[in-house]
């Protein structure tokens, strides 16, 4: 008698795994409806710096080309854009409790975040590292790294080449900025970031003791837009959008306007699109 009512409960509890497996997914590939019936794309981003994202100290207002990213998306969907500011290590976190739709914030693809979020498939750029380092500091290539602290942002993608390929012992921070100011009190000798956001640094007469002398860019990867796993419809979406803002070459234009300076992988990949079919324009 207990044995065949442990089955049934067994059964039952089997059946509304299932059941509620099926009306998770549902959730998950609804994020297009909502989007629709909200009116509105709410999007992660980085404000970390020129060229990726600002706030305008008046008006609050973000900027930059994260926030003109999320901008053409929503206006690609026929709908308004909401950015909203995130750190590399709340992200992630933001995007999986739906605080967010989608992200637009430096975060380029690697194999370990493909498995727990899914990505539009055609990237819009191709971003690597640069160090910045004290003028003087007689460290001139990565390998002189070795043993020697360096700062990054916690969650960076930096970490495990820095880490495994030149032996740099890791001081992550919460923030960029926080980061850069351990690199000014000295507690680095070198702070590790996105190439673009470096340079930038490099024409504010603040930074007029520091350079960027190590050659290439820290693994060069591409640049996605990150969804949670299973929002196939959405990400079929926004990647017909991606490819459309290659064919047109808005990134290229984009890039420029904004000091994103564009890759040479971004005009291979205007040069793949162009010829394509233009995108249905929303209603």
């Amino acid at each position: 008698m207990n044995r065949h009512f442990s089955a049934k409960n067994l059964t039952s509890l089997c059946l509304a795994s299932v059941v509620a497996l099926g009306a998770s997914l549902a959730r998950a590939d609804a994020t297009l409806d909502k989007i629709e019936q909200r009116h509105a794309i709410s999007v992660g981003v980085i404000l970390s710096g020129p060229p990726f994202g600002t706030i305008d100290p008046k008006t609050g207002e973000h900027l930059g080309y994260n926030v003109e990213l999320a901008k053409g998306v929503a206006k690609a969907l026929g709908v308004e854009a909401n950015t909203v500011s995130v750190l590399a290590p709340n992200r992630v976190q933001f995007l999986q409790q739906g605080k967010v739709d989608i992200l637009i914030a430096n975060m380029q693809f690697t194999e370990e975040r493909g498995e727990i979020l899914d990505y539009v498939p055609t990237p819009y750029e191709e971003v690597g590292g640069a160090a910045l380092i004290r003028k003087g500091s007689g460290i001139t290539q990565w390998a002189d790294l070795k043993g020697k602290p360096v700062c990054v942002s916690q969650g960076s993608n930096f970490i495990k080449p820095l880490q495994e390929t030149y032996g740099a012992q890791i001081k992550a921070f919460r923030s960029q900025s926080e980061s850069l100011l351990s690199l000014r009190g000295n507690g680095c000798v070198a702070a590790v970031h996105v190439s673009p956001t470096m340079h930038a640094l490099l024409s504010d007469a603040e930074w007029a003791g520091y350079e960027i002398p190590l050659p290439g860019d820290l693994i060069p990867s591409n640049s996605v837009i990150w969804l949670r796993k299973g929002e196939h419809d959405t990400q079929a979406k926004l990647d017909a959008i991606v490819r459309d803002w290659h064919r047109s070459g808005w990134l290229i234009e984009l890039g420029e306007r904004t000091g994103m300076a564009p890759s040479a992988a971004l005009r291979d990949l205007h040069e793949q699109y162009r010829n394509a079919a233009p995108l249905a324009v929303q209603r």
